[in-house]
């Protein structure tokens, strides 16, 4: 069968042939793929820069972390792979495969999932989001952060607040649920100012933070204390595409009521695991199938793949490979 191998950390993926993969035991399935999306996960692991892989032993790998296709009963569904998912079949577990239903095209099914699990996760799990609630959105102009608007709308979000340095992509997410915009591309007294008065009328309940850096220490600034009863803020970091690292005054920490967690692979539980394929995708799917819940593809080739690797898609679309 064909597949997209990376050799070496760093290196490019290679439209090669490999043999095909073979059942083992009664929990898994083979799944011949029909799309599958590129995201910073996927990248991250294949240049060994992400957490998941940093320290593991480069060896010949397949890429791809999930995908969609059929099931040898012609069962349609969206699955994450125990092996690569850029190949013409892959090997899943019966445990992480969710049927699809009919109303959803394979591309929006292989983009959603990693949007899905980036947003809600982080607002129903690591936020403890409530209806009613208000909610910050820092880096909301890409995938994650626009279908995090989307969810925490359906998820009964009084208000939502929304950041980004695209002001024509933040327009956009108005459409999409969000009610007030803060332009990262202004100067950092504005951001905080602007913020503040946010805070002071509408108390923020939750930050989803997708960017980290420096905008997460303006934030976190603007939530400063003077000594008095604050509201309850919790921080949730998903992301870190502007830095990996802050600064943070413990007098920030000391003078607001402020927890501070992060939402990705390793800090979800199991029972929340099995919440995301039992509940919360199945739900997300059907809300696609219907238009309610919208995610916008860059969609490829699978013989393309060596061409399209390391391609400039569009702010807010995802690229999925299509088989």
């Amino acid at each position: 069968m064909k597949a997209a191998v990376i050799y070496q950390k760093g290196g490019m993926p290679q439209y090669v042939e490999v043999p095909e993969p073979v059942v083992q035991n009664n929990n898994q399935l083979i799944l011949s793929v029909k799309a599958a999306a590129i995201k910073h996960i996927d990248k991250g692991r294949a240049s060994g820069k992400h957490y998941s892989t940093e320290n593991s032993e480069q060896h010949a790998t397949i890429i791809g972390g999930d995908g969609v296709g059929f099931l040898d009963d012609g069962t349609r569904v969206f699955a994450v792979g125990m092996t690569g998912m850029m190949a013409e079949k892959a090997l899943v577990e019966k445990t992480r495969v969710v049927k699809l239903p009919s109303g959803i095209d394979d591309a929006t099914a292989a983009a959603l999932p990693n949007a899905v699990a980036g947003s809600a996760m982080a607002l129903r799990f690591r936020a403890q989001m409530k209806t009613g609630d208000t909610v910050l959105i820092n880096g909301a102009t890409g995938v994650t952060g626009k279908v995090a608007v989307q969810i925490a709308k359906h998820y009964g979000a009084k208000k939502i607040i929304v950041t980004g340095r695209n002001v024509e992509s933040l327009d956009s997410l108005m459409s999409l649920g969000a009610d007030e915009m803060i332009s990262i591309n202004q100067g950092d007294a504005q951001f905080v100012t602007q913020l503040k008065a946010i805070h002071d009328t509408t108390p923020i309940d939750m930050v989803i933070d997708y960017l980290w850096g420096h905008t997460a220490e303006l934030i976190l600034s603007s939530l400063k204390g003077t000594g008095s009863f604050s509201h309850r803020v919790r921080y949730v970091s998903v992301g870190a595409i502007t830095g990996e690292n802050i600064q943070l005054s413990s007098a920030i920490l000391r003078s607001a009521d402020l927890q501070l967690v992060g939402s990705g692979l390793g800090s979800w539980s199991k029972e929340e695991m099995q919440q995301l394929f039992s509940e919360i995708l199945p739900e997300m799917f059907e809300l696609a199938a219907s238009n309610k819940l919208k995610v916008e593809t860059e969609i490829c080739n699978f013989i393309d793949i060596e061409k399209v690797w390391n391609m400039q898609v569009p702010s807010g679309k995802r690229l999925v490979i299509v088989l």
